[in-house]
């Protein structure tokens, strides 16, 4: 596989990767041109060992696991995505591999990439529209509910904690910046293509708050899921040290913990959570 990889590789590079001998190696390379494996050995300074022109894998490299890896992701896509492309890939694949349609089958793993329809009637455009590198125009609604219209170079899709992102060049903002896609309204793809940049501004960062939060233990599965690498378990309570980019987002997420959070600091936070208490309760006292 290493030797499929790379165009060529010394005997040191690969005792190195593999923690074994240089003569182990050569070795190791005898076995495999025996077994019908073309491997070519050089020598001089740029010497080593590359794989003959023209060699590939075939089926016969790829156990019954392998293929349902491969099928199940495919599968996972398409639900999410849909179009004809991803259900074709899965026909060839079984068409390979029959036993992967055995309804019989115990698969080791399984991936649910899911996508609401509207989801899935913004996600295909845009994979089309960075197929074509064509530019497109949309609605955004950030994080603190701000709308603005975003004209963006679409680069690729990213699946990230069970949600869409899209990574673009934003035209209106001159950066490069990550698009949620369940935020993203009014899609349109636009005729006008665009050069992929060889370069890309490094994207500001913006300012955050420091939060110092402590959380009853009864919060623990969701404190331990939202803040990964975050949180510090002392017994008796855990404390949550994190930073959030928006006052309302910091007060949304502490709003929906109810009694079993306190913010410790910073003591400006405290005042707008106890502001947006009464906001509420007022709505119920009119």
């Amino acid at each position: 596989m290493t030797l499929l990889t790379k165009k060529r590789v010394t005997a040191t590079e690969l005792a190195s990767r593999y923690e074994v001998s240089v003569r182990t190696i050569y070795r190791d390379i005898d076995l495999i041109s025996q077994s019908g494996i073309p491997v070519a050995s050089f020598s001089g300074t740029d010497g080593g060992f590359e794989l003959l022109s023209g060699y590939f894998l075939t089926k016969q490299h790829f156990t019954i696991e392998d293929f349902s890896m491969i099928y199940h992701l495919l599968k996972g896509v398409e639900g999410a995505v849909g179009g004809a492309k991803y259900t074709a890939l899965l026909n060839k694949l079984s068409t390979l591999q029959p036993a992967l349609l055995n309804s019989e089958r115990q698969d080791k793993i399984t991936f649910d990439i899911s996508a609401s329809d509207e989801q899935k009637a913004i996600i295909l455009p845009l994979l089309e529209a960075i197929d074509q590198l064509n530019k497109v125009v949309f609605t955004y609604t950030d994080a603190s509910g701000q709308v603005s219209e975003r004209k963006v170079e679409p680069l690729n899709l990213l699946w990230e904690q069970g949600s869409w992102y899209m990574n673009g060049y934003c035209l209106s903002r001159k950066d490069k910046r990550l698009f949620r896609v369940s935020r993203i309204d009014n899609l349109n793809v636009l005729e006008e293509h665009f050069h992929r940049r060889s370069e890309y501004k490094r994207p500001k960062q913006e300012r955050g708050i420091d939060v110092h939060l402590r959380f009853d233990l009864t919060a623990c599965p969701r404190v331990f899921e939202q803040f990964p690498g975050k949180f510090t378990n002392h017994g008796a309570f855990i404390d949550v040290q994190t930073i959030f980019y928006s006052r309302e987002y910091a007060v949304s997420v502490i709003l929906s913990y109810g009694e079993k959070v306190e913010i410790i600091s910073p003591d400006y936070l405290q005042d707008e959570l106890l502001q947006q208490i009464n906001h509420v309760q007022n709505i119920y006292l009119d």
